[in-house]
């Protein structure tokens, strides 16, 4: 049974009448700009937060018994050349600044939280030098309006930097602090990678296509599907909380499916235009071919994304869900916004072609042998055996270091040593601890004031004196019920540190269990240090969800569409082994160093721990949009030959110029993003942009059709059991040709 994707039927349509669809999408895109205009910003969140209620997010809900909503912890840094926490200048400056904060009110700072040495007596807010000190206090509210809040708090801080800067350095830092610079940061890099990347894509979609207007076309598209994924964003974000970051993924993976989708499509036309088509047959083939290529291979990067969804944690959500919609919106405005704007421009699509090299792209015929693809793809399959062992040795060799990954946060101390906060972070843990800020919550629900609870708290007390990662536990504090107290402890180091998710390990795991070993208690270790450590934890388990996820629902739907066993467990193998390449060499120039320098990167101890996941779902559905625009070819061919090599070599110079051109488009708009100064960043831009560079050029026009030439007929090969499937053919039987001037 054969089924007909009306892909053609679609785009012959909207070639009909394509001011009535141009018309439909600026409704469309206008509708979404007064989305991301009224409610994007509502419908984002700069928390973090676990959907699966683990202990650590469970410890805070109890918390708010005491204190009401989580706020975050901050802490401005006072150093001095001139004087010491003894003399009256120090003094005054402090609770001059103090004053000024309590000044901004309970509804921004919880005032019972505000205090410095002079006001606490605390030696812990004193460095051992006596020439810094702090004024530590917790923001009010939620986390959301902790980040909106913390700008009020930040230009006092600095009004009275400025005042005291004779004699004081007066800086901020802390987790809504952190955030607000964490934020302003990734904006400029988005900014950079935007102004980066887009300029080198349009030079090589010029190049590739050979005229200026085909290049802009393409472009259009993308920044097309970007609005409209805002706005479903904006739409979704009223129901379920996104992260802040969605916008970032959305951007980033719009500008590189929205361009390489509508690059497909185009050069299926201007093909099309090429062998004498009229303008609407050849809109209609394209349809017919191109975009049910593109229909497919959206298809399956959606079900890659859904694997991320199925991780318990709203950035992952928000990721998987933000470059779903962006790869719909791509899938959309090609299907139908691409072949109306054909329709209206016609030939005028080849317009300021390129000297030299315009002419050949635009009069491109890949029924005819010879030319660069052509001649390499017959050196590849003279010799496939060797082509395949050393393709593969590279891809192998280059996998080996992933094996010493080593995942985490990267923290604050990665951060630009222009931020403030990390400035300030710095001088907090050498000369104080940052735990300071960020200590571990010890959440106790029980009777607290009997007597086996207590010993049990006395007797933490003493297990974390005798652990050098601790410092001395703040007192203790109870809900009005009796029921639930909080046990403050700090800890050493940065909260997503070695050093401090070690120490936290210990508490839950020892220090905890055998001081309240039979008492009648639930006890839950909370805390930033505590949050992380569960992300990690959720990170790892995930992946033995997320991984067989992505990799069966790939093998099934190629096994659908190309109606073989063989070709999926093919495309899953050489998929597997350009991801497994990508993982080893991040590391490699991450965690190792090598070339990180040369590459102007940033070295970092860990990668950071959702890049695997992500990295795996983003680049396992990309790669397969390749495969499937080259298998839809070869396929096509092979139908009519029934010549595999033919078919093979056939399917390379068709697609080989288009999947180079835009796989070097993907890289340069991922790599535009490694430029930022975040090392988060830098290793989700570079992995994505080394991945597609791998799988575009060994992957896709060496050991695709090398091992397309040994196995032969076996390509094509489906078991009798399995015949009852539907034959949901990507590219359609060639219709017969109606002829027509060079313009029309």
């Amino acid at each position: 049974m054969a089924i007909n994707l009306s892909t053609e039927n679609l785009a012959r349509a909207s070639a009909t009448h394509p001011w009535r669809v141009v018309g439909i999408w600026l409704v469309i895109i206008i509708a979404s700009m007064v989305m991301v205009a009224g409610f994007l910003e509502d419908g984002l969140t700069t928390k973090f937060v676990f959907v699966n209620d683990p202990e650590v997010q469970h410890g805070e809900k109890l918390l708010e018994e005491i204190r009401g909503p989580k706020g975050t912890n901050e802490a401005v840094v006072f150093e001095s050349t001139k004087y010491t926490v003894d003399d009256p200048e120090y003094k005054q400056a402090v609770e001059s600044l103090t004053a000024n904060l309590a000044a901004l009110g309970p509804d921004i700072i919880r005032l019972e939280t505000l205090g410095n040495f002079y006001s606490t007596g605390s030696p812990v807010l004193v460095s051992g030098n006596r020439a810094a000190t702090l004024i530590a206090f917790v923001m009010a509210g939620d986390f959301d309006e902790n980040s909106k809040n913390i700008e009020e708090v930040v230009a006092v801080v600095h009004e009275s930097a400025e005042v005291e800067k004779s004699g004081f350095d007066i800086k901020i830092t802390g987790q809504a602090t952190i955030g607000l610079d964490s934020r302003k940061i990734t904006q400029e890099d988005l900014e950079k990678g935007e102004s980066l990347g887009v300029p080198i894509a349009l030079i090589i979609l010029v190049v590739v296509l050979g005229a200026v207007v085909a290049a802009l076309v393409p472009l259009v598209m993308a920044i097309v599907s970007i609005i409209l994924a805002l706005g479903i964003s904006a739409l979704v974000g009223q129901f379920f909380e996104l992260s802040l970051f969605v916008s970032n993924i959305i951007t980033m993976i719009g500008l590189a499916v929205g361009i390489d989708y509508s690059l497909f499509v185009v050069s299926r036309y201007r093909e099309e235009r090429g062998r004498g088509m009229d303008k609407i047959d050849a809109i209609s083939r394209a349809g017919a071919t191109a975009t049910r290529a593109v229909v497919f291979s959206g298809i399956t990067v959606v079900l890659a994304l859904i694997g991320m969804v199925l991780i318990p944690f709203n950035i992952f959500i928000s990721i998987g869900l933000g470059a779903s919609f962006v790869v719909i919106a791509a899938m959309a405005a090609a299907m139908t916004l691409l072949p109306a704007i054909l329709g209206i421009m016609g030939d005028k699509v080849n317009s300021l072609r390129i000297p030299f090299i315009g002419k050949g792209q635009v009069a491109f015929e890949p029924n005819q042998s010879g030319g660069f693809w052509d001649k390499l793809v017959r050196v590849v399959m003279a010799q496939p055996v060797i082509s395949l062992l050393i393709t593969s040795g590279l891809l192998i060799a280059a996998t080996i270091p992933f094996f010493s990954i080593n995942t985490g946060f990267a923290g604050v101390s990665t951060f630009p040593d222009k931020l403030e906060s990390k400035q300030a972070f710095l001088v907090l843990d050498e000369k104080f601890s940052f735990g300071e800020v960020t200590p571990a919550e010890i959440v106790i629900e029980g009777d607290i004031a009997s007597a086996p609870v207590q010993a049990g708290i006395q007797r933490l007390i003493e297990l974390l004196a005798t652990d050098d990662a601790f410092s001395e536990p703040r007192d203790l504090e109870v809900s009005a019920s009796g029921r639930i107290a909080l046990l403050a402890v700090p800890v050493e180091g940065d909260t997503s540190g070695e050093i401090s998710i070690a120490a936290v390990t210990r508490l839950d795991d020892l220090y905890v269990e055998e001081a309240f070993a039979g008492t009648d208690t639930n006890i839950y270790v909370s805390g930033e240090t505590a949050f992380n450590k569960a992300f990690f934890d959720v990170s790892s388990n995930s992946a033995k969800i997320v991984f067989p996820f992505v990799l069966g629902i790939s093998f099934l739907l190629l096994l659908v569409v190309f109606r073989s066993i063989v070709l999926p467990i093919k495309a899953i193998i050489l998929n597997l082994m350009a991801v497994g390449a990508a993982y080893g060499i991040l590391v490699l120039v991450f965690q190792k160093g090598f070339l990180a320098s040369t590459f102007r990167l940033q070295e970092s101890p860990t990668i950071e721990s959702w890049i695997p996941l992500f990295l795996f779902s983003i680049l396992f559905g990309l790669s397969m949009d390749y495969h499937v625009f080259l298998l839809s070819r070869i396929r096509e061919r092979y139908d009519e030959t029934h010549d595999t090599p033919e078919a093979v070599a056939f399917g390379i110079r068709s697609t080989g110029r288009l999947i180079t051109g835009a796989g070097l488009i993907m890289v340069a708009v991922f790599w535009g993003f490694s430029t930022g100064s975040l090392v988060g960043m830098q290793q989700m831009g570079f992995g994505l942009g080394l991945a597609i560079l791998v799988d575009a050029s060994i992957v896709r026009i060496v050991m695709v059709p090398a091992s397309m030439k040994l196995l032969g007929k076996w390509n094509w090969y489906l078991p009798s059991w399995l015949e009852w499937m539907p034959d949901l053919r990507v590219e359609a039987t060639a219709p017969a040709q109606v002829l027509a001037a060079a313009d029309d």
